[in-house]
């Protein structure tokens, strides 16, 4: 549609709440946004000027669709739902790989366990949370469990009491021993794993008080032993306190979004309990982004959703003032099962706690353009040193990882702006070799990954500024043939290594050497893409043989997995195994699983062992 079309069928839309749904000439949705007023909101991206995103968008747009509600809190709702949907580019979202897993405790267990989880689920067990990143819920779960004396370890009861001597947590004071028969009986685990809830709960000083009070009893009852390990419980509980914040934040009872407009843009969360910092959540979008209401109410919509978290109450920064804010309320409310409330504060305690989330945002904001700034410099150094027409912002390496004639393999990695973008990760398997050839599966992995760039194929749609190969100028030339052959004039580079393996300089596909030691910078960020392609080319192999020892053993009746990893432990592959004598698996694995492993690579001479 030409710009007065779509202008014309604005005009003819109500003045009603409802969701817009912008599409390109492709008719995939680009942008979608909520409206008061339908008409009054959608007419105004068809005149006047705007800002550069917004005008890019508009550009843009071909049609577009409207859904009327009837009140503004349902399209609130919708646009949500629709923004998760569809994920338009236009619209400013949250990483997708942003994860705030939960604990999960199995209750119906004997000896309940805490595990991590994905999510929540309707199956009779307990959670807690959501947490911070996976590690960092790992870890707040053995502290706890050590703090409290829980198991640690793999062992499973009651299956496991007593067959084991205790585990060195015991005798290091981090495990009561509930392997030894004889020990803490299953009631004493139950108290233990409450214990546990209650810490997990953000209930830390209810929990240390209550066990106050039992040790106080206990001494006045001249019980001193027992007195004595409640007061080691108490100074074990008491010691999570400096590292419960990530636990406080999910009850926080007050949060602050600051929001900070610079190279690149910060989204932040402070989390309070009871007026005290306990944790910041912040975001860096890379490109700039307009500190407008719409913009930051999107992504505190988001980050709530995601989160699955929501405290009693919500500041916002001025910007979102002409939002509306009891709507946002609402939605929290419904989704969270309580009360919260959503405001943007202007004087005292409240005003101030916004004040430093703000701050938050800047500072963030301007110690992330900082390091830009720096890494900038050293692809600008790059670009004058190789000759380059500009600094290189996505560079691409390729490394090969050959294990004999069998298995050959190439990795792809990408840097974009001097940091590895894993989802540009690409992994090629090299085929229709007679023998191991590194120019060969180097020309043929390259000329894979820019065909797909000629075919449209989307995954492969960005090409690089600058293309590393691990290896000298032989390396490079079989790539900058390939490169040749499609059209493609793309710098093509080697890197070579010295006799430690590390990144000794960069050689062009006609024998040239560029020297790069002069720079550190420079030294360290091509050694690090060099040792990343090389990991990646490595654990690609390693994961491929890997399935291919396993799946040439897991069809052998009564031959477990520690039984398939001591075979291969041993003889290294299937076909050693295979090879085998039955007296040689005999020293290896139990005679009843040499039977069953020989047997099973000779069918014919199965009667005869």
């Amino acid at each position: 549609m030409k710009i007065d079309e779509l202008r014309d069928k604005a005009n003819r839309l109500p003045l009603l709440p409802g969701v817009y749904i912008m599409k390109d000439a492709r008719g995939e949705v680009i942008y979608v946004g909520k409206a008061k007023a339908l008409k009054r909101r959608v007419t105004s991206y068809f005149r006047g000027e705007h800002l550069p995103k917004v005008a890019a968008m508009a550009a843009k747009v071909d049609d577009f669709n409207v859904i009327v509600v009837k009140t503004e809190f349902e399209a609130l709702v919708l646009e949500n739902s629709l923004i998760k949907r569809y994920k338009p580019r236009y619209n400013i979202l949250l990483k997708d790989d942003k994860g705030y897993p939960f604990i999960r405790l199995d209750v119906k267990s004997e000896y309940p366990r805490f595990t991590l989880s994905n999510r929540t689920a309707k199956d009779g067990a307990k959670y807690f949370g959501p947490f911070g990143a996976r590690a960092q819920t790992k870890e707040i779960i053995d502290t706890v469990l050590k703090a409290l004396g829980l198991p640690t370890c793999s062992r499973r009861f009651p299956r496991d009491i007593g067959k084991e001597r205790p585990c060195l947590n015991y005798h290091m004071g981090a495990c009561a021993g509930w392997c030894r028969p004889g020990g803490p009986s299953e009631e004493d685990y139950r108290s233990a794993i409450g214990e546990a809830e209650l810490v997990l709960s953000g209930r830390t000083k209810e929990l240390a008080a209550s066990l106050t009070e039992q040790m106080q009893s206990a001494s006045e009852e001249l019980r001193f032993e027992q007195a004595a390990a409640l007061r080691d419980r108490i100074k074990a509980i008491e010691g999570l306190a400096n590292r419960q914040r990530v636990i406080a934040a999910v009850y926080a009872d007050t949060d602050a979004v600051g929001f900070f407009r610079g190279a690149k843009s910060c989204f932040t969360v402070l989390h309070y309990v009871n007026g005290d910092l306990v944790d910041k959540d912040f975001e860096l979008m890379e490109e700039p982004m307009e500190p407008d209401g719409e913009a930051v109410s999107g992504l505190v919509r988001q980050y709530y959703a995601a989160r699955g978290a929501w405290p009693k109450f919500v500041f916002l920064p001025e910007c979102c003032s002409g939002e509306d804010l009891d709507a946002l309320a609402e939605l929290f409310s419904r989704d969270s099962g309580k009360k919260v409330r959503v405001e943007i504060p202007q004087r005292g305690d409240r005003r101030q706690l916004l004040e430093t989330a703000m701050a938050n945002a800047r500072e963030e904001s301007e110690r992330a353009a900082t390091a830009a700034q720096k890494q900038l410099k050293t692809l600008e150094w790059l670009q004058r040193t190789l000759g380059l027409p500009a600094a290189p912002e996505r560079i691409e390496a390729f490394d090969l990882s050959n294990l004999g004639g069998d298995g050959i393999v190439a990795a792809m990695t990408v840097f974009v702006h001097g940091k590895p973008r894993k989802s540009g990760y690409r992994k090629f398997r090299i085929r229709g070799l007679d023998a191991p050839d590194d120019y060969e599966s180097m020309r043929q992995a390259v000329s894979r990954r820019f065909n797909r760039f000629r075919d449209g194929d989307e995954k492969f749609s960005e090409l690089p500024d600058l293309l590393l190969i691990d290896g000298g100028a032989a390396h490079a030339a079989a790539a900058a043939g390939v490169l040749a052959e499609l059209g493609l004039d793309i710098p093509v580079f080697g890197m070579v290594k010295d006799g430690r393996h590390r990144t000794r300089a960069l050689e062009a596909p006609d024998g040239r050497e560029i020297g790069i030691s002069g720079n550190p910078a420079v030294f360290a960020l091509v050694g690090t893409i060099q040792e990343e392609t090389h990991r990646s080319a490595i654990e690609y192999q390693r994961s491929l043989r890997s399935a291919a020892l396993r799946s040439g053993l897991e069809d052998i009746p009564n031959v477990g997995e520690k039984r398939r990893a001591d075979l291969l432990r041993s003889f290294g592959t299937v076909k050693a195994v295979k090879a085998a004598g039955y007296e040689q698996l005999c020293a290896v694995v139990p005679k009843n699983a040499a039977r069953a492993v020989y047997g099973y690579f000779h069918p014919d001479e199965e009667g005869q062992i």
